[in-house]
């Protein structure tokens, strides 16, 4: 048994001109005596007890899901430093700025990982595999497409710093990865221990970004981990929390944190730390949701009241529009089975009325984007 109070993060080992860092093994109960994390637990468990309520009462839940998919995508790219934004993620990459495409396709990256990672839960129970696979399509056509996608790293790798000389950490030699990810594997699935999921999560993220299994994109991964656990677990019922949100405000109190575990074998801070963010971060998703089915409710009552026959074909479009809130008028005829007179009739009124704003300038070849319903995204 591990205890909290007595817990030795691990030990330095000695490398070619270099010392790194060797975490000790989680795979084993866990107990503490600080009280504070079990309060801090009850409050997190009953927020996402809340939002799992929440999700399951909206209608049509599946059509807000791409959405705090693909925010997740971008605040967790944005914490490795890209710049795309949550109305430029949505676009096609046709309309986005030459010298941005990399940092879009990174994100787009990021969404199609997500969304691949969650469909194999079906079949395959977080594991190496899972992680390895999801990383390839992470690091598809990227920066990092030269640093092994979907295998693990066969070199020593270092976070901070222009060389490993002045790096900030330098994580266990690459020798060490397999074991240390097997152990990590076998705590994350262990059904004979009596951990608290969040907890078990809480440590499993440390662990992961300590081993820093890969060359490029362990953040990415390592966030991503927290929502596929809870998922896998039926903690959520849906993949609608997602921790960047928290963790991008103060990045430098998200890395200090994960650092004193190592320097100062403080895990009981760091829990209390991903506690917070859980109980705040679910408390965010829940007001999400809300302010989303108001909008819905707004807008079809707007559309039943104002647009008299094409009142039906409009909310069709509305409902396309929010899972894709960007169109064309082309998108508009062809989603809702239409003549693209019509579709220019229904997408001119939502213009006039404030729900889709033209964001090309041009009077040809015209993008709609579905402005009011990305910004309750980006509150």
């Amino acid at each position: 048994m591990i205890r909290l109070e007595n817990y030795k993060s691990g030990h330095i080992e000695q490398g070619v001109g270099y010392k790194y860092f060797v975490p000790s093994f989680i795979n084993d109960e866990w107990a503490w005596q600080d009280t504070t994390i079990n309060n801090l637990l009850e409050k997190a468990s009953l927020r996402l007890g809340e939002l799992n309520s929440f999700s399951r009462l909206v209608p049509n839940i599946d059509l807000f899901i791409q959405l705090h998919v693909t925010k997740e995508a971008v605040l967790s790219s944005r914490i490795e430093g890209t710049q795309t934004h949550i109305d430029e993620a949505l676009l096609p990459q046709t309309e986005v700025q030459e010298e941005r495409r990399n940092d879009w396709q990174e994100v787009r990256n990021y969404v199609d990982a997500i969304n691949d990672a969650i469909a194999n839960l079906d079949r395959l129970p977080i594991s190496s595999r899972l992680i390895r696979s999801t990383h390839k399509i992470l690091l598809n056509s990227v920066r990092g497409e030269h640093k092994l996608p979907g295998e693990f790293r066969t070199s020593q790798n270092w976070i901070g710093g222009n060389s490993i000389s002045d790096a900030r950490f330098i994580p266990p030699h690459h020798q060490l990865v397999g074991n240390l990810m097997g152990d990590l594997e076998k705590f994350l699935n262990n059904t004979d221990t009596h951990v608290p999921d969040l907890i078990k999560i809480a440590i499993a993220h440390y662990q992961f970004e300590t081993i820093h299994p890969f060359l490029d994109g362990n953040g990415r991964i390592g966030r991503l981990l927290i929502t596929l656990y809870m998922v896998q677990e039926k903690i959520l019922a849906q993949p609608l929390l997602y921790l960047s949100t928290y963790f991008e405000k103060r990045k430098d109190l998200y890395y200090d944190n994960l650092n004193s575990v190592r320097v100062n074998n403080d895990m009981t801070h760091w829990i209390k730390y991903f506690l917070v963010g859980v109980e705040q971060t679910a408390a965010l998703a829940s007001q999400t949701l809300s302010n989303i089915l108001e909008f819905k409710d707004d807008i079809e009552n707007h559309a039943r009241a104002n647009y008299g026959r094409r009142s039906t074909t409009a909310i069709l479009l509305i409902h396309h529009l929010m899972q894709t809130p960007v169109v064309t008028v082309d998108d508009a005829a062809r989603l809702c089975n239409i003549s693209y007179k019509s579709a220019n009739e229904i997408v001119k009124l939502l213009c006039t009325d404030g729900y889709l704003v033209e964001s090309t300038g041009q009077s040809r070849n015209r993008l709609f984007k579905f402005k009011p319903y990305t910004d309750i995204f980006a509150e």
